[in-house]
């Protein structure tokens, strides 16, 4: 019997249309023998499945216990495969929603979702296991005055980015280069989130590591012989071009950056970057795709953590989806894979 998924998308945040390409994506490339598919949009204004038979048409989704109505008749969901980025799929609010229901998910879980999207808590933490360096920073929970920015930020050495201390796509950053520009930083990202985010610049090559686990008796056993129950996915260098000193918004979707997969980099390099993401995926309590993002400065040989994303862009260029198909891995598979891990939790 074909199984019913509920492809959430959409959200509250910049990203939503992000999060509609990666779920449109996702949709053409499940395996439509094998599961019941609905598009699931979520909006502040309400949410509602998109019935393809009846031209597009919005049906409400009933929030009392996740169900649409079809023929009639209710429609119950075996899982929930959220592409969601930003509020409310990235930082635990559908997660703690989808575990009150009972209703299984394709994610991380409510706890590591919540910590890993606000970076201002998720790093110290992060920090605190030892495999990897993060940069120096300060979390602002309000805008602060000239005086007491400055003290706030004397330790800091510019360059620096200021970013929503919980935010994805790289909405409202920016690189600050001169003090007389980081108050300007500081209230665009304020329009973003409550809290703000002020870390110093590292200079280094960014590199990205996806990584996803598999049930138990997969036919992905032994693909990394040195990585249980998990494939971890040949690693990326981000190299922004165009004017772009960093992977922000338009580097990410508008093309002006090169993604090489596998990054041309030292193989002990490679293989560092894949063992720690390896290991935080464990340590922070990960399921299902994750992608974590680094900086590695080449003089001091010293790998920076920069983020973990939880719920990763799934577009046709999206950064995972190479990361699988270098490995031999299509994106239909990759989305089977992590279906299948879901309902076997």
């Amino acid at each position: 019997m074909k199984q019913n998924i509920a492809l959430v998308m959409g959200g509250y945040s910049g990203e939503f249309e992000v999060s509609i390409a990666s779920g449109n994506q996702v949709y053409e490339q499940l395996d439509h023998t094998k599961y019941n598919v609905y598009k699931i949009v979520i909006t502040r204004e309400g949410w509602y499945w998109v019935d393809p038979a009846s031209g597009e048409r919005k049906v409400p989704v009933d929030r009392n216990d996740f169900t649409v109505t079809k023929h009639g008749q209710k429609v119950r969901f075996d899982l929930a495969f959220i592409i969601v980025h930003g509020n409310p799929g990235e930082n635990g609010v559908l997660q703690g929603y989808f575990d009150m229901l009972g209703v299984k998910y394709t994610t991380c879980g409510f706890y590591t979702s919540s910590l890993t999207f606000h970076k201002g808590y998720c790093n110290p933490v992060v920090a605190s296991t030892g495999l990897v360096k993060t940069a120096k920073s300060c979390l602002l929970y309000k805008e602060p005055d000239n005086e007491k920015l400055a003290e706030l930020t004397a330790d800091l050495r510019y360059p620096l980015f200021v970013k929503p201390a919980a935010g994805g796509s790289s909405v409202a950053t920016t690189k600050v280069k001169r003090p007389e520009e980081l108050m300007p930083a500081i209230r665009l990202a304020f329009t973003e989130d409550r809290q703000v985010l002020v870390e110093e610049c590292i200079t280094g090559r960014e590199f990205d590591c996806g990584v996803v686990q598999f049930a138990k008796g997969s036919k992905y056993e032994g693909w990394n012989p040195d990585f249980k129950h998990k494939l971890v996915f040949p690693i990326t260098e981000i190299i922004p071009i165009g004017g772009h000193e960093f992977f922000d918004y338009e580097a990410k979707y508008q093309g002006f950056s090169n993604e090489v997969t596998p990054a041309e980099v030292e193989p002990e390099v490679s293989k560092h970057i894949q063992e720690v993401s390896y290991r935080l995926y464990d340590l922070l309590g990960c399921s299902g795709i994750v992608r974590f993002d680094y900086i590695y400065d080449e003089a001091a040989k010293e790998l920076y953590f920069l983020e973990v994303n939880t719920i990763p862009g799934q577009s046709a260029e999206s950064i995972v989806p190479k990361q699988a198909r270098a490995m031999g891995i299509s994106p239909a598979e990759l989305y089977e894979l992590s279906i299948e891990a879901a309902l076997a939790e």
